[in-house]
């Protein structure tokens, strides 16, 4: 009887184990630091742009506050503008820029009779003319003046003395285009010559001022 069993297959050694390749490892070892180096190389390059930009700026800054300093220094002193009132003639006029129109005349001495107020006191009358040539109605009421006189710039006492025609300042209304016109006084004495008069025909209005001598 013949044995069918099949002869058994050569012998073949086990596979080698796989050897890992240093090669690679040094490849991907050197990318790696390759990369790194790029990496810290941004870093820094980026670190120095945004330094040299602070500085810019910083500078940029320096220089503005620099030129301003310079401008401010280069500016011209503005003059002052004059705010003394201009003195007038007693028997000039003055128009203010709405118009209005105040006029001083007829300077004449006298004495307040013993009804007056202040009473037998000598003084120098005068006549107000006010013209409203603006386009609002003039409260007389707000019209008023001062006196002065001598040297000594002492204060003329307005004078009261219905027999004399000497009632003040009206305080009724001056429509547009109207005229007033009022004789008024002040306490002067007979030794006295340099008068002033300071006269506004509203509390708004800025005050006028007249001077000079009276006979």
């Amino acid at each position: 009887m013949t044995d069918s069993t099949p002869p058994p297959m050569p012998g073949f050694p086990p596979p080698a184990p796989s050897k890992k390749s240093h090669t690679n490892a040094i490849v991907i070892g050197s990318a790696a630091a390759v990369i790194a180096a790029i990496v810290a190389t941004g870093v820094v390059v980026a670190n120095s742009r945004d330094d040299k930009a602070d500085a810019g700026s910083a500078a940029s800054a320096e220089s503005t506050l620099s030129d301003e300093t310079i401008t401010a220094a280069e500016e011209p002193e503005q003059t002052p503008e004059t705010t003394e009132p201009e003195i007038l003639g007693l028997t000039d006029g003055v128009e203010y820029e709405d118009g209005v129109e105040v006029t001083l005349s007829g300077y004449a001495r006298g004495v307040s009779t013993e009804y007056g107020s202040p009473e037998s006191a000598p003084y120098v009358s005068f006549t107000v003319k006010i013209v409203n040539g603006s386009e609002s109605t003039m409260n007389l009421a707000d019209a008023y003046f001062l006196c002065q006189y001598g040297d000594e710039a002492t204060e003329g006492e307005e004078i009261y003395d219905e027999d004399r025609g000497l009632e003040g300042m009206p305080t009724t209304h001056l429509r547009p285009g109207r005229t007033m016109t009022a004789k008024v006084a002040c306490e002067v004495p007979k030794g006295e010559e340099y008068l002033q008069v300071e006269m506004a025909p509203s509390f708004e209005s800025e005050t006028a001022i007249f001077a000079g001598n009276v006979k």
